[in-house]
């Protein structure tokens, strides 16, 4: 019998893992919010307000019906924005019964408002002890639109239980599509989420002008950054020399298909925030993850100057320009003080 996939969320990430799975030879269902999706996607074969040109598998099943996605589903994704996770959770929790016990898995890249929490913590805060697997965490340098014309990409799956994270990762692989397992939960979801912040720093660079030597600086430290925070959070250092650390990093911060990029670039060349999300058209996940890092970084007195820097630009109006200058008058340092110690822990990857 078919393994059934329940994917939530139909947008550009979502809906190209789900026509993966097809593609791989499962049943899947993509549910959405928006019934207005279904019709084209299962008829159509099309999501053109996400993916424009791009033709989906003719067995992929699209459903606005909750219930009936996840119902027999034996992995049960979530692909919708950070602050939704929470919401459609508690949907889902109300679904699962005693015997189905599905592996829960999500694919989001941010930290919730308000709790602070990573999606982790909120999918097990939400859902009902004892009924599902994992959760397992897909992360990495991944656009949907490279994956959707199978332009190789490697991504990690981790979760607490590795055995739960290998039965992720046979699911997705094929020729073009590679997953490693990771037992680090804590370091693939701050990875994920923290570098989103920086790619609007690396954005905002270029619009203004800057160079390669200033978008390398920018990258580098604020890998420090992240290290940093990730580590006091209780995360392995080497999960951020990895896929979901240093590879997220440079895809999202170079890449005009990352919405964080495009979002900083145009506040580079001098849009208003509001303008620049309205224009976008989907969630810029590093806008909230900002204000978020912000207040954890104050909680844990962890310095990071860098994403400082763009919090003071995104929540206070502050003029890049003079962040740019302001941060490059700091008192020097050494290049090897990350404010904690880093000691290392071999993930199994």
């Amino acid at each position: 019998m078919t393994e059934k996939i329940a994917v939530l969320g139909a947008g550009s990430w979502g809906t190209v893992l789900a026509n993966l799975l097809t593609e791989n030879q499962l049943e899947v269902a993509l549910w959405t919010h928006k019934p207005a999706q279904v019709p084209e996607i299962n008829e159509q074969h099309t999501n053109q307000h996400y993916l424009p040109d791009f033709k989906l598998h003719e067995a992929l099943h699209a459903t606005a019906d909750l219930a009936a996605a996840v119902k027999d589903a034996t992995v049960i994704l979530f692909v919708v924005p950070t602050n939704a996770i929470r919401s459609v959770a508690t949907q889902v929790s109300a679904l699962l019964d005693e015997t189905q016990r599905p592996i829960i898995a999500h694919a989001a890249k941010g930290l919730e408002l308000g709790t602070k929490l990573r999606v982790s913590q909120v999918l097990e805060a939400v859902l009902p002890a004892g009924r599902y697997q994992g959760p397992v965490v897909i992360s990495g340098p991944s656009h949907a639109e490279d994956v959707a014309t199978r332009d190789i990409t490697t991504l990690t799956a981790a979760a607490a239980d590795e055995a739960v994270a290998k039965k992720v990762q046979q699911l997705f692989m094929n020729d073009y599509f590679r997953l490693y397992t990771n037992t680090d939960v804590i370091g693939v979801e701050y990875g994920a989420a923290l570098k989103n912040v920086i790619a609007i720093g690396a954005g905002a660079l270029h619009g203004l002008g800057y160079g390669d030597n200033t978008k390398a600086a920018l990258m580098t430290r604020g890998l420090a950054e992240i290290t940093r925070l990730g580590v006091k959070m209780g995360a392995n250092p080497m999960t951020f020399i990895g896929l979901s650390g240093v590879g997220d990093l440079i895809v999202t911060c170079t890449s005009v298909h990352s919405r964080n990029w495009r979002a900083g670039n145009a506040l580079g060349q001098g849009q208003k925030l509001p303008e620049v999300l309205a224009n976008m058209g989907m969630v810029v996940e590093g806008v909230s993850t900002a204000k978020v890092v912000h207040e954890l970084a104050e909680q844990q007195q962890c310095e990071m100057p860098i994403s400082n820097a763009i919090y003071q630009v995104l929540y206070q109006g502050a003029p890049i320009k003079t962040v740019i200058t302001d941060l490059m008058a700091r008192e020097g340092k050494a290049e090897s003080d990350f404010g904690v110690t880093l000691q290392v822990v071999p993930n199994k990857v």
